[in-house]
């Protein structure tokens, strides 16, 4: 990797995403982000589209002057869906989930993996998973668990496939993080009861994410390739 590596982070305007930003400007990287429309240092798209994610990634290639050293995949969606819904509605949640938590990231791997093979260089994937991933989630949110643990399988696939060309990939699984989103599941879902359930007695920090995000992106040894790093207070642990 370069001396100032090029980073590419989806979602990066808010939450988690906005704390990585951050995070990763203060190291001195060059940067670009995306979120719903574009704006400084921000590429809009909506990966809720087909082929968004390619358009995407073109986009922000051009940006950074055809080189991207780190792929942040943080970009993602956290709607309810009861299992009692009209069948068209249930489905249609299930769609939208899987395709923007989880084939606008793999679109995105894998423009990043021909990226580097064409280059005949190595580079970093890190991908913003879910403690969902492995406890599973609420009886409304099984799409969201679904599109995380593929998420997880999916780096885990990466990082054997292509480690022996330098193409390293990582995955963080934040428990609840206090974001926006995180708070007003708290607060609907009796957030004492939830806390109660969290070892560390709060949810994690945006920064503590981040911090951790930024460790994989540019300081973690290559021996660390498929790691999926837990951040969730203890309230999952394996």
């Amino acid at each position: 990797m370069s001396d100032t590596p090029h980073i590419f982070v989806t979602g990066s305007t808010r939450g988690i995403g906005a704390a990585i930003a951050d995070t990763l400007a203060a190291r001195g990287v060059r940067f670009v982000g995306h979120g719903r429309v574009d704006a400084d240092l921000v590429l809009g798209a909506d990966l809720a589209q087909a082929g968004a994610a390619d358009a995407l990634w073109d986009r922000a290639l051009e940006r950074l002057d055809g080189r991207i050293d780190v792929l942040v995949n943080n970009a993602g969606v956290f709607e309810p869906i009861a299992v009692d819904a009209p069948t068209d509605a249930w489905q249609a949640a299930w769609d939208r989930t899987m395709q923007i938590n989880l084939q606008a990231s793999a679109d995105l791997c894998r423009r990043a993996v021909l990226h580097w093979r064409e280059r005949g260089v190595g580079g970093r994937i890190v991908n913003v998973a879910s403690r969902a991933a492995y406890r599973g989630d609420s009886p409304t949110h099984w799409h969201y668990a679904a599109s995380k643990a593929g998420m997880v399988a999916m780096t885990k696939s990466i990082a054997r496939g292509f480690a022996a060309e330098g193409i390293l990939a990582f995955a963080v699984c934040p428990g609840f993080t206090m974001t926006g989103m995180a708070e007003d599941y708290l607060s609907s879902r009796g957030g004492e009861k939830l806390l109660a359930d969290i070892p560390l007695g709060r949810v994690a920090m945006p920064d503590e994410i981040a911090n951790s995000v930024a460790y994989l992106a540019l300081e973690a040894p290559p021996s660390m390739t498929g790691a999926a790093l837990d951040l969730n207070g203890a309230s999952y642990v394996r």
